[in-house]
Parts: C-alpha cells; sequence; structure tokens
C-alpha cells in the first residue's frame, strides 16, 4: 500500500518522488505541471507486464531497505540488501550545477548503482507512462539506450548496464557500478560511468554550497536544512514561480474528495515560502520569484490578480480528471489543473505586496525596486484598496460560498501599510501620506466590522460569529501586537474551538465536503508560534517537538494530518507545512550566542 514515506530528488526544473525500495513513483517532464512519466504513486489503471510508470531497482530475495541524503543535498542514497547479507546502493539526483558560466539543470534522473557487499542479483523495471498514466510509453533501443517516446518531449535512458536486461526485466548479478542517465533524447558525449560521477560530485557541492549560505537557527539545524532544500525544489527557477507541492491528488482525508492539483503557484503559498527563506538568507530565491511577480502585475488586467498561475504565469488552468489513474491507494479521482484559479481571493493583493515590500529596501539584492517597480504595485494597492471590505472565498478557497474574510481585509491593510513605507524610502510623501491613510481606513473597517462584541474578539468573517486559524496571523501581519487583549481574547476563542490535541483545524464548521476530517499541519504551526507570542514558550516548545515526530523518514510533511491516528495526508512535500518547519524553529532555538 502507497505511504507518504517518500523522498524527494530534483533540480528546480523537474522533481520525482522516490519510494522506500528505490521505486521512481511520481515525478512530470519537462518541468513539475506535465504529464508524469512517473505515476504509479496514483495507481494507473489496466494491464502492463511490469508496473507502469514507475522506474524501480530491486534486489532478489531483499530483506532490507535503508536510506538516506547526501549531507546538506537532495541527492538520496538507497542500500537494499538480500537475505545472504550482499547488498547495493542507488544514488539518485538531478543534475544541478554551474556550468559555461549557467546553471545546468537539464530534464534528467540519474541513477547510479553500486554493489557494496557480495554480488546481489539486481532488476532494473523501467516503464514510463504517458498520457496521465493511460498507457506504456513507446520505445526504440540501441546498443547503449533506450528512447521513450513521451510528450511533449522524447527521452532517452543512456546506460552502461545491460540494455538487454533492462527491456526484458530479466535479473543479472551486480558486480560493479552501473550508470543511468534518462534525459533528453539526444547522443550522450562521453564515458556514461565517469560523467555521471562527476555530476554526483559537482551536484553536491552546488547544494552544499548553498546551504553553506544559509543564516540558520542553532537548534534544529537538520529538520530547517532539508526543508530549506526542498523549497527550493519546489522553485521552477526558469520562470521563478514556486509551487505548493509536487503532486497532485493525495486526498486531504481519506475518500475525502478533497483531491487538488497543488503543481502550481499559489500567490499566498509561494508569499510563505519567500518569507521563510528571507529569514535564512536565501535571497536568491525571493528574487527569481520576483521576476516571476513582475511578468503577472504587467499582464494583470486592470490589476485583477488570480489566486494561483501556472509555471511560466499561465492564467488558465482548467481542471479535468485523469481517466488511467485511480488516485493514492485507489482514492480518486486525480485532478488535472485547478478550478480555483477562477475564484475571488482578495488577500493575493496584499501577498503580491507583502513580498515586493523587502526589495526597496535591500541593499544586497542584485536589482533593488525601483520607482517604476512601485508604480506598478500602485496599480496592485488600488485593488487591495478597492476590494477590502468585498466577499471573496477566502484563503481556505470555499467553492460555494462568499463572505467578507477578516484574514483578506488585513491582508488588503498590509498591502496599503508596506506600500506607504515603499513610498517613504523612495522619497515620495505624497504617496507615503495616500496610502496610509487608505491602511488607517481598513484598519478602522476591520476593527468594526469583524469585531464579535459579546466574546470580545475578531471573528474570521465580517458580521459573522466563525472562527478560522487565520486570525492567529494577526500577529504575524503586524495588525495587532502580541499582547493586546483582542489578540489574546481571539487566541483564546481559536484554541478552544479548533485545537485537537497536537494538532490545529483549519476550521471545524461544514464546507463544501463536510465537516473536517483532519488538521492543517501549517495551522498547527501558527498555533506553536503563537503560543511563543503570548509568553507560554514550554508549551509552544512541546507541541513544535512533537510535530517533528511525525516527519516522514525524509524529515519532511504533507499537507494535513489525521489527529486521531497520527497519518499524513495530503499533497507531498507542501511548502506550507515545510515552512512552518523552519519558521518555529527560528522562533524557538536558543540564540547562536549561547555556544559562542
Amino acid at each position: 500500500m502507497s505511504n507518504l514515506s517518500l523522498w524527494p530528488i530534483g533540480n528546480c526544473q523537474v522533481s520525482a518522488l522516490v519510494d522506500e525500495a528505490a521505486g521512481l513513483v511520481w515525478g512530470c517532464q519537462p518541468r513539475v505541471d506535465g504529464d508524469p512519466l512517473f505515476c504509479s504513486l496514483m495507481d494507473p489503471k489496466g494491464e502492463s507486464p511490469v508496473p507502469r510508470g514507475e522506474w524501480r531497482i530491486s534486489v532478489e530475495n531483499q530483506v532490507k531497505a535503508e536510506q538516506w541524503y547526501l549531507r546538506n543535498t537532495p541527492i538520496l542514497v538507497t542500500r537494499l540488501t538480500d537475505d545472504d547479507g550482499a547488498a547495493i546502493e542507488i544514488f539518485d539526483f538531478c543534475p544541478r550545477f554551474q556550468r559555461s558560466g549557467r546553471m545546468y539543470r537539464p530534464v534528467a534522473f540519474v541513477r547510479i548503482m553500486r554493489p557494496v557487499a557480495g554480488a546481489p542479483r539486481v532488476r532494473v523495471h523501467l516503464n514510463p507512462a504517458t498520457n496521465w498514466g493511460g498507457k506504456d510509453a513507446e520505445r526504440t533501443n540501441g546498443t547503449n539506450h533506450i528512447r521513450y517516446l513521451l510528450k511533449p518531449q522524447p527521452l532517452r535512458i543512456t546506460t552502461d548496464a545491460p540494455i538487454g536486461h533492462i527491456l526484458e526485466g530479466r535479473a543479472f548479478r551486480a558486480e560493479k557500478s552501473l550508470h543511468f542517465f534518462l534525459g533528453p533524447d539526444e547522443p550522450f558525449v562521453g564515458n556514461v560511468g565517469h560523467t555521471l560521477a562527476q555530476m554526483l560530485h559537482q551536484t553536491s557541492d552546488e547544494w552544499r554550497s548553498w546551504v553553506r549560505g544559509l543564516a540558520i537557527p542553532l537548534e534544529w539545524q537538520r529538520v530547517v536544512i532539508r526543508a530549506a532544500i526542498t523549497l527550493k525544489l519546489c522553485l521552477h527557477e526558469q520562470t521563478g514561480a514556486i509551487v505548493a507541492a509536487m503532486t497532485t491528488s493525495i486526498p486531504e482525508a481519506p475518500n475525502s474528495g478533497r483531491n487538488w492539483d497543488y503543481r502550481y503557484c499559489w500567490i499566498r503559498d509561494a508569499y510563505y515560502t519567500v518569507q521563510a527563506l528571507n529569514r535564512l538568507g536565501a535571497l536568491d530565491v525571493l528574487e527569481n520569484y520576483l521576476n516571476y511577480l513582475r511578468n503577472i502585475v504587467d499582464e494583470a488586467k486592470g490589476g485583477h490578480i488570480q489566486p494561483l498561475y501556472g509555471v511560466s504565469g499561465e492564467p488558465k488552468l482548467d481542471e479535468r480528471e485523469a481517466e488511467g489513474l485511480a488516485g493514492y491507494r485507489g482514492m480518486g479521482p486525480v485532478r488535472i489543473g485547478n478550478a480555483a484559479y477562477t475564484q475571488v481571493q482578495h488577500d493575493a493583493y496584499g501577498q503580491i505586496i507583502l513580498s515586493n515590500t523587502q526589495a526597496f529596501f535591500d541593499e544586497r539584492l542584485f536589482r533593488k525596486a525601483t520607482k517604476d517597480d512601485f508604480a506598478s504595485l500602485e496599480k496592485v494597492g488600488e485593488r487591495a484598496w478597492t476590494m477590502h471590505d468585498q466577499p471573496d472565498a477566502g484563503l481556505w478557497e470555499f467553492r460555494t460560498r462568499t463572505s467578507v474574510h477578516t484574514y483578506s481585509s488585513v491582508m488588503s491593510w498590509a498591502a496599503c501599510d508596506r506600500l506607504a513605507n515603499a513610498a517613504e524610502v523612495l522619497g515620495l510623501d505624497d504617496r507615503a501620506d495616500l496610502w496610509r491613510e487608505r491602511a488607517a481606513a481598513i484598519r478602522e473597517r476591520i476593527e468594526k466590522s469583524a469585531w464579535h462584541e459579546g466574546e470580545q474578539r475578531f471573528a474570521a468573517t465580517f458580521g459573522g460569529d466563525e472562527i478560522d486559524a487565520s486570525l492567529l496571523q494577526l500577529i504575524d501581519m503586524r495588525f495587532l501586537a502580541a499582547d493586546d487583549e483582542r489578540f489574546r481574547n481571539t487566541f483564546n476563542a481559536v484554541e478552544k474551538g479548533l485545537r485537537r490535541g497536537d494538532h490545529m483545524l483549519r476550521y471545524a464548521s461544514e464546507d463544501d465536503f463536510g465537516l473536517p476530517e483532519t488538521a492543517f499541519n501549517f495551522c498547527t504551526f501558527w498555533l506553536i508560534e503563537a503560543l511563543h507570542l503570548v509568553g507560554r514558550e514550554e508549551e509552544a516548545r512541546e507541541l513544535y517537538v512533537n510535530t517533528l515526530d511525525r516527519l516522514t523518514p525524509a524529515g519532511l510533511l504533507s499537507e494535513d494530518t489525521d489527529f486521531v491516528t497520527g497519518e499524513l495526508w495530503g499533497n507531498y512535500p507542501q511548502t506550507y507545512s515545510l515552512v512552518g518547519l523552519i519558521n518555529c524553529a527560528g522562533l524557538l532555538s536558543k540564540p547562536w550566542s549561547a555556544i559562542r
């Protein structure tokens, strides 16, 4: 049975998930939102002589599998051992390093298999899928390669392993290192063994150099580093887009129908991602993302911003179902595209401006923001001002109802507030005055309309009494201070209504699919932050440590957790959850001065 004990590899162009026994079970090409050539995680339908949409290296009579990443890299090592103690190690990675003055990150997956004890008998099954799991990819082969006729572009595996054994899935003795390069359909230049060994070292050096530049907290360093690396893997470096997760349609709860395609760039999720990576000093991700946002803003008609866009900024992401895939554990549907792009979610205006604000102040950036950039952002700010008290679907993307959501309105307030800050540093005093006035007007409206007089707290909607976890963000957005009695009352109500032991719900009321059945991991981290900020430090640390017990073997989290069984659900790895790991470690850690 499938589970989320999956290990991501990638190079900021393509990515794949490797299961507990060295099977590549999910991965798309030519980028994360493409057709999955590896899709066995989603249970392909129909007959196939070998599992469809999978690349597996296995050992006969295997009794043990161990996995780990090479330190400070996303290079995965899997050690498979048979019942006689013979073993192989498999190195899985996507090449990424500087070459000829630019980053080399091909649409390619590399596997290096090394015998490390005895001479085990191994099998190599490679059966890429096409047409969304609907059929096996057609193939042709030569002396040292096999071509797979995938769309939109064929791929070729070049190897020094016996081609016939791969085509037939025949077992053979592993007596020497073997090398596999599944990449562009073109002749492989050079000796495949020497070249891939060199790529392994260069890719390792590239990632370790990047990690070396991170400003990490003293405690939980490995947790933070792994989360940061994986967040970077969710960056499509060519355009700057940051996807919410690498997968589609892993249900939020068993048989819930809450199966969504997360392989796109949500403005909200990306804002939280760059915020977390900024705290670690990873400015390369911020700069790439700001380039993506500038293009989004340029093309926004009338200043309207969608909640999400495609990896290249595509506005249309029509939702359909993959007929050839049964779904994770057979729990379909498997969706391609996401109809949320048609929704109205007014918080996106604030998130675009908040993501951009740093660029007006930070002297480290290659490209600081200019007055022209400010003028473009003002169009977004105008939308925030116009829409701050209008109904929307909210950050939880309700599909059948709208309200004036407090979170969206506070984001609109933040948009105006931060534009005033940017105008001030640019010396545009009249614009600073205008945006401060607007921020003050929005604040007054929120304090009046979102206030629940009877319980002396804020509500999740204007004029309502609902609570949801986003109210905990009133501190992070600097709308309220942690010692403000209004926040403390709101926090108490949210904790009482939504906390389930060590877990936090987004909301507890029925939505389009009924009552929520799982906790939303990001909201649990919001709870930890709030506990810390109101002075309940020991509780915050204990809850954070307990949350770390739920990490997958790869050190990661999906979107949701069953608050009864502790099992992970939802798309994986999920950027929101990784952001929470980083932010809470930074808040709770002892300072470096404690050991210096």
